[in-house]
This record gives structure tokens, C-alpha cells and sequence, in this order.
């Protein structure tokens, strides 16, 4: 005996699922796939549709995440830019335009 026919609930489980396969005729261990059950048409709008549901959940998680790093990316660029040149961001901030004489 193996040790995972020792454990008790394994053996409750196994004859469990003995009675159950024994209840139902017809059954045995094969397990339908997906185009058994479904009708070749209807497999592909489903799969269309979950890749749709799978691209709308990525756009959303991903979105943000997104916005953020492009947001970091140019801050740091435009800050690369100003230093470049000498200047700072408070510096320009701070400035006006000077008056046109007219």
C-alpha cells in the first residue's frame, strides 16, 4: 500500500468518485474538450470574445502604469534639457516675459 492510500481521506475520496462513476452510465475518465461541447461557430465568437475581454482588462490594468512611466520619462528628460542649458525649473517658473515696448 502506498502512502497516499494510507490516508484516510484519500480513500474516502477514491470511493467517492468509485460511486459517482458507477451512478452515472456511460461515464468514464475521458473528460470532454471544449470543441465537443461547443458547435465550431459559436467556438470561435467565444474565443473572440474572450480575447476581447482579456485585451479590455490589460488596457486597464496596464493603462496607468503607462501614464505614470511616460509621465516620469518626460519629467526626467525635460530635466536632463533644463540642466543642459543651465537652467532650472524654479528659475523658469519665476520669470516673466518681458514687457514689448510698442
Amino acid at each position: 500500500m502506498s502512502e497516499g492510500d494510507a490516508n484516510p481521506l484519500v480513500q474516502r475520496v477514491d470511493a467517492l468518485l468509485k460511486r459517482h462513476r458507477d451512478a452515472v452510465p456511460g461515464s468514464d475518465d475521458d473528460v470532454p474538450v471544449l470543441t465537443e461541447i461547443v458547435e465550431p461557430g459559436a467556438a470561435e465568437a467565444l474565443a473572440f470574445e474572450l480575447e476581447r475581454a482579456v485585451l479590455q482588462r490589460l488596457e486597464a490594468e496596464l493603462a496607468p502604469a503607462l501614464a505614470a512611466a511616460l509621465r516620469a520619462a518626460v519629467a526626467a528628460a525635460v530635466k536632463r534639457e533644463l540642466e543642459a542649458r543651465g537652467l532650472d525649473a524654479d528659475t523658469i517658473a519665476g520669470k516673466r516675459p518681458a514687457a514689448s515696448s510698442g
